[in-house]
């Protein structure tokens, strides 16, 4: 079975650098990070959070990842990073489906943005929109419903 090609990812990491990245400056260390995934998993009402791990030290050009069970990351990184791979796995189920960076990603991840960092979410939406990014209105979990 051929995966769907994930056909925002440009467009999105285009996004972040040139609208998220110049509004937070914030970096955050691998320690808070594990509280603040555990944190904002309960917050959006949802239970078993995935487990954070730290991304092997061979991974040079990769930032972190997220699965539904697992996220991966740096010592360091930037919070709306953070945010970025939590929206992630929010968006990948148990078995391994995942939204990539499409409509229902994008929709968890403005939300993340406006409610973690104070972004205002008109003004993401408009941006977003701008670079041709589709979100979902009121896009939840992949599995709130499990």
């Amino acid at each position: 079975m051929k995966a769907k090609r994930d056909s925002q990812r440009s467009r999105v990491y285009a996004w972040e650098n040139r609208v998220i990245a110049a509004q937070d400056p914030s970096i955050i260390s691998f320690p808070a990070a594990r509280g603040m995934v555990d944190a904002i998993w309960a917050e959006m009402g949802l239970l078993y959070p995935p487990k954070v791990e730290p991304l092997p030290k061979q991974a040079k050009a990769t930032v972190a990842t997220a699965t539904r069970l697992c996220i991966r990351l740096p010592d360091r990184l930037p919070s709306w990073c953070l945010l970025h791979e939590i929206a992630h796995a929010m968006t990948t189920t148990v078995d391994g489906q995942s939204d990539g960076h499409g409509a229902a990603f994008m929709g968890v991840y403005l939300r993340l943005l406006a409610r973690y960092l104070r972004l205002d979410p008109a003004d993401l939406t408009r941006s977003a929109g701008d670079d041709d990014i589709k979100i979902a209105d009121n896009a939840q979990p992949a599995f709130a419903d499990e």
